[in-house]
């Protein structure tokens, strides 16, 4: 099978975690044909076996490809504590299906397809993963733990929400009390993994960037991966013809020509966008344009960044 880094094949299957095991191994592939080849990403340490050691922990696979036997070398403490944070509001249900172009996902799918495949980093890594779910409230929350029944329940949540294939009425994001809320559920210092369009629908910027701030005050990395679909809502690339435009959140509706608006709506977001990647950039933050329409590395290949910087 193809390595799985765009969503060209993903339809035809319907295990997320086979998923995330096969988006890891073909950026993993991809990384050592790329300039970035120097990045450690060979998930075990393994060191050589010594006669009369327990089998248990050989690495058999490498045995067939070396012919020589080498143990996996865990540490007894993780190494990393992340917390994936995934927005579910009703807008990250965009584009809907009349949008769609064939094998397209929309923006919580992209995300959770995206954090599936970190789980599956983290899990080579022996590292600590929990997941938060949030729209108006904190749906989900469960801390970060790196053993194998745990990582299933993470998997399963994602399943259950990959399955809601429409948004609930109305569900609106709160953005604000959530990542206020996560600061204060987590108590050991991680990397925080943020997917979210961050379009709070209290439009309270300034209260927006100072729950982000409480994240770094917190000694927390954090790392927001600001979800889009570029060309419909920061190009506004629509056809010149009458639309209804009905917000995801609200419901409300406008009917309109995309020219009469376009100028002024574009100009908007991009600045809203500018105001918020700059925020980050004082707070430091890493701010991560991810756009839908674009394979996974754009946001794999940060995370693994930062992952290193970490160690």
């Amino acid at each position: 099978m193809k390595n799985l880094l765009d969503l060209t094949e993903i339809h035809t299957i319907s295990n997320l975690e086979f998923i995330a095991k096969q988006i890891v191994e073909g950026f993993i592939t991809g990384l050592h044909k790329s300039p970035f080849h120097g990045f450690s990403v060979e998930f075990a340490e393994h060191r050589l076996y010594n006669t009369g050691e327990s089998t248990r922990h050989i690495d058999w696979k490498l045995y067939g490809r070396t012919e020589k036997l080498f143990i996996k070398k865990y540490e007894e403490e993780t190494n990393l504590r992340c917390q994936i944070v995934i927005d579910t509001s009703s807008s990250m249900y965009f584009p809907e299906k009349d949008l769609l172009q064939k094998y397209k996902a929309n923006k919580l799918t992209f995300s959770i397809y995206c954090a599936a495949a970190f789980i599956e980093m983290l899990r080579k890594q022996r590292d600590a993963v929990g997941l938060t779910l949030f729209a108006d409230n904190i749906e989900v929350h469960t801390p970060a733990k790196s053993n194998l029944s745990h990582q299933k329940l993470l998997f399963s949540n994602l399943e259950n929400l990959l399955q809601k294939n429409k948004p609930g009425t109305n569900k609106t994001t709160n953005a604000i009390a959530a990542l206020h809320q996560v600061a204060e559920n987590i108590h050991k210092r991680s990397l925080v993994i943020i997917f979210s369009d961050m379009l709070d629908s209290s439009f309270k910027q300034n209260e927006i960037l100072s729950a982000l701030q409480h994240l770094k005050h917190n000694k927390h990395e954090v790392i927001l991966f600001h979800v889009t679909d570029k060309k419909y809502e920061m190009d506004f690339d629509f056809e010149n013809r009458l639309y209804s435009f009905i917000d995801m959140e609200s419901n409300e509706e406008i009917k309109l020509y995309p020219s009469q608006i376009k100028d002024y709506y574009t100009k908007s977001m991009n600045e809203y966008k500018q105001a918020l990647k700059l925020k980050c950039g004082q707070y430091r933050i890493d701010f991560v344009e991810a756009d839908i329409n674009i394979g996974f590395q754009q946001v794999l290949l940060p995370f693994l960044i930062k992952r290193s910087k970490m160690k």
